[in-house]
């Protein structure tokens, strides 16, 4: 694919070198369609994409066919999460079905008004572990750094729905960082930083590189991660020059938001080309969603189309219990019942780990079908993918640990 160049007068510095030639297919007619008076370089620019943005029930209606749950929520009938889509990721929602799994993704239901059991505005209990205003320190060892709370497109199962959006008139000045970075600098026991919010990826290049460059200046900080879901719905972002920035401050991972294989347009191929062209490690994160990835196809699709684009995948969540999310979440065991049909049916790095962010600030806990089957003197009954049993000898009989107390050989 041909880079093409175009002249980029009159923009801010970290517009320039903006353009690729995006041509996917769909995006193409969708343009043609909607955006027909909308030159390249105009939909080329990551700023028009966040200008022009889908807000409204309004809006929504010139480039789809609503179904009543969604014009009910968008005409303002109760609370609802913010609400907002890029047209780039718009051009990808099927117009006429509302069951479409990325439409689902991002146009509110009436389904989001209902408040199930067990779930509350934070259910990980990020308010408690949060010492100072925007950051949440839960392990010893590596903090979570909320810099925004805007983000180009709001998925409707947002774990932080209670803080993106500018609802709560939270400002994210160079003042607020200042006072969480001053945190991190006195607790030397903190290696690792993830930028997230919000998303990162929406402060301009000057902002992220100030504070990049802050934390890279603390000796103690080893690794710095960037949480983003813009490379997948806003890939115009991900420019030369941001890229070229980026690398300045290595080690530098990011953990992209995935959530289904029609996500991996030649768009997002490009945008993921550029990051692991900088030397950026890529790993996906997948939330579990009820119609949406829920099967074996879906989601060995998505592995495999990831690992493709040197995206490794890394965790597939269980969704977590935030208010009005009871349509997307589905049984544990159809989540186990993935990870059955990825273990030896693809390869091992392309396998996420399952896990549940437990509720109550419990912190990640891998999900996974039984393998361990039991025990008979000095040897370990294992069963494989197949459901075989295998024997391997162990030679320490003395076993204390809880998870073998309950293990019976079949």
């Amino acid at each position: 694919m041909a880079l093409v160049v175009l002249p980029e007068a009159g923009m801010r510095g970290d517009e320039s070198n903006t353009v690729t030639d995006w041509s996917c297919d769909r995006v193409r007619t969708f343009r043609r369609r909607v955006y027909s008076y909308v030159s390249d370089r105009e939909w080329n620019s990551w700023r028009w994409q966040i200008r022009n943005r889908i807000t409204t029930l309004s809006q929504l209606e010139k480039i789809l066919c609503c179904a009543d749950q969604e014009r009910s929520v968008l005409l303002g009938k109760g609370k609802r999460l913010p609400f907002s889509i890029t047209p780039y990721y718009a051009a990808l929602l099927d117009p006429h079905d509302p069951a479409h799994a990325l439409r689902r993704t991002v146009i509110p239901v009436a389904d989001e008004n209902l408040q199930s059991e067990g779930e509350s505005e934070d259910p990980l209990n990020e308010d408690e572990d949060s010492p100072i205003v925007g950051l949440v320190h839960r392990y010893p060892d590596r903090v979570l750094f909320l810099v925004t709370d805007f983000c180009s497109t709001y998925c409707r199962y947002c774990t932080r729905s209670r803080m993106v959006g500018n609802r709560n008139g939270q400002k994210f000045t160079k003042e607020r960082w200042s006072r969480v970075i001053e945190y991190i600098e006195g607790k030397r026991e903190i290696r690792d930083v993830l930028l997230s919010g919000g998303d990162p990826l929406t402060l301009s290049d000057e902002k992220l590189e100030w504070l990049l460059l802050r934390l890279r200046r603390i000796p103690h900080v080893e690794v710095l991660r960037v949480g983003t879901k813009v490379p997948v719905v806003l890939p115009q972002r991900i420019t030369p020059n941001l890229t070229r920035m980026l690398k300045r401050y290595h080690p530098l991972w990011m953990s992209i938001h995935f959530t289904h294989p029609d996500e991996l347009t030649h768009e997002v191929k490009c945008a993921c080309a550029r990051l692991a062209d900088a030397g950026i490690p890529l790993q996906s994160q997948t939330v579990l969603l009820s119609g949406v990835n829920d099967s074996v196809e879906i989601m060995r699709r998505l592995v495999h189309g990831l690992v493709m684009m040197r995206v490794r995948p890394y965790y597939l969540y269980q969704c977590d219990p935030i208010i009005g999310s009871a349509h997307f979440r589905t049984p544990i065991y159809k989540g186990l019942e993935i990870m059955k049909g990825l273990r030896g049916y693809t390869s091992g790095f392309a396998v996420p780990l399952y896990v549940i962010d437990a509720p109550g600030g419990g912190g990640k806990v891998p999900i996974m079908p039984d393998s361990l089957v039991g025990r008979e003197g000095k040897t370990l009954a294992i069963k494989n993918y197949e459901d075989r049993i295998f024997h391997y000898y162990d030679p320490c009989e003395a076993v204390n640990t809880e998870i073998m107390i309950n293990c019976t050989v079949q």
